[in-house]
């Protein structure tokens, strides 16, 4: 295979072709720079369900002129972290981002279905660039470059890979030691709901948290307000299956919220065929990036979803990537560790908070749950999480880790 000559771009293979993959491809044909894309799957699609779109993350698909794409299937919310008690629904806390968040940071807060976000950043992504069912299997540095070989026994030769192939990454093996995930002892249920079988308090634009003794559920409005998106938290006892098209029975659902407001079972009631997996836990890594290989999104810092941040993360990596090899293209291997430098300590910190999040939503009725709650009354969620939903990669200072 004929190497890049002085001068010319490198060439950029990408593993993985989800939000993170798609959008650094994104990012990277906006500073000028081709790449391919190598997903495993027959089709470009994506699995799952709802998610909740910050500021920090609008303003990149924004800037990647796929909002208007999304606009008819994203909500804007009008309410965010309505907390409510798990036995009566008691309101114990809420935000109004109507008249705030735009204020406070340029954009609104959103809620979309994967497949609907995943499908305007599909968008800005030119033709030819993703070839499907090219699933990788091995990945080896040598020197300058890196081969990756396919499961149907093709290899390719890049300058560059990353890494985007989500928490079981192929590519992580060739930057960082491998280490085994434990199970966190949780699991999430989720499920979408037809917006014509859903009570009408779950219908608002809101995004509403109902917490409780070892649980917590949420749920909003998706897909244009056609239906409402579910997803639960409980123990997940002897239960370690970790896939996204697992199921489990409305009945096994309803039973890990026996007591808790009948409202809520009724919404829960209406939840067909529920996934369920196990999350697992995967402490930080110490570094994304070896040579010219690095990760990105999932593969790099996988994170629970309790500050619903992780496909945000995967797309601002995909914005630092792309402005670091578009300033270095001659030299990736520092483009990448400057990137690296970049993001670690903000994803990091991410994985703690959002680990850390799961024991308090889920605090058994006592004093310490009386002082959460009191404290939810007076709290700001929107105003003390500047550090998340402020932060814009194209106005970081480049001399410096954000």
């Amino acid at each position: 295979m004929v190497s890049s000559s002085p001068g010319a771009a490198p060439r950029l293979a990408i593993v993985g072709g989800g939000i993170g993959g798609l959008a650094v491809a994104a990012f990277l044909h906006l500073a000028g720079l081709p790449a391919v894309v190598y997903e495993q799957a027959s089709a470009l699609k994506e699995v799952g369900a709802g998610l909740v779109l910050a500021p920090n993350v609008v303003r990149l698909l924004r800037r990647l002129g796929v909002m208007g794409k999304l606009a008819s299937h994203a909500v804007p919310l009008d309410v965010g972290w309505e907390f409510r008690r798990w036995e009566d629904g008691r309101v114990l806390s809420s935000e109004d981002l109507a008249s705030s968040c735009e204020r406070l940071y340029g954009e609104r807060t959103y809620t979309a279905h994967r497949a609907d976000l995943h499908s305007a950043i599909a968008s800005a992504v030119p033709a030819g660039t993703v070839q499907l069912g090219r699933r990788c299997t091995g990945i080896s540095v040598r020197g300058d470059s890196v081969m990756l070989w396919f499961a149907d026994g093709t290899s390719v030769e890049a300058d560059v890979v990353i890494g985007a192939d989500g928490v079981h990454s192929v590519v992580r093996g060739a930057v960082t030691v491998p280490s085994p995930a434990t199970y966190s002892g949780i699991c999430a249920f989720r499920a979408i709901v037809p917006v014509g079988r859903a009570p009408e308090f779950a219908r608002r634009r809101a995004q509403t948290l109902w917490i409780g003794p070892g649980h917590h559920l949420v749920h909003y409005p998706v897909s244009g307000e056609a239906a409402v998106n579910l997803v639960a938290f409980a123990p997940a006892g002897d239960y370690t299956t970790e896939s996204w098209s697992a199921t489990a029975t409305v009945e096994e659902f309803l039973a890990e919220f026996a007591g808790w407001d009948e409202r809520l079972r009724d919404l829960i009631r209406q939840a067909g065929t529920p996934g369920r997996w196990a999350l697992l836990d995967r402490a930080p890594l110490a570094r994304w990036s070896h040579g010219p290989v690095t990760l990105l999104g999932d593969a790099a810092h996988p994170m629970f979803p309790f500050f619903a941040q992780g496909a945000a993360q995967a797309v601002e990596d995909a914005a630092v990537l792309a402005r670091c090899l578009a300033e270095d293209t001659q030299a990736p291997p520092q483009a990448l560790q400057r990137y690296e430098s970049l993001r670690i300590a903000r994803t990091t910190r991410l994985q703690q908070v959002s680990h850390a999040r799961a024991h308090v939503n889920h605090l058994p009725d006592g004093p310490e749950q009386e002082a959460r709650d009191q404290s939810l009354a007076a709290a700001d969620p929107l105003t003390a999480g500047e550090w998340i939903y402020a932060y814009d990669p194209g106005a970081a200072d480049a001399g410096a880790a954000d």
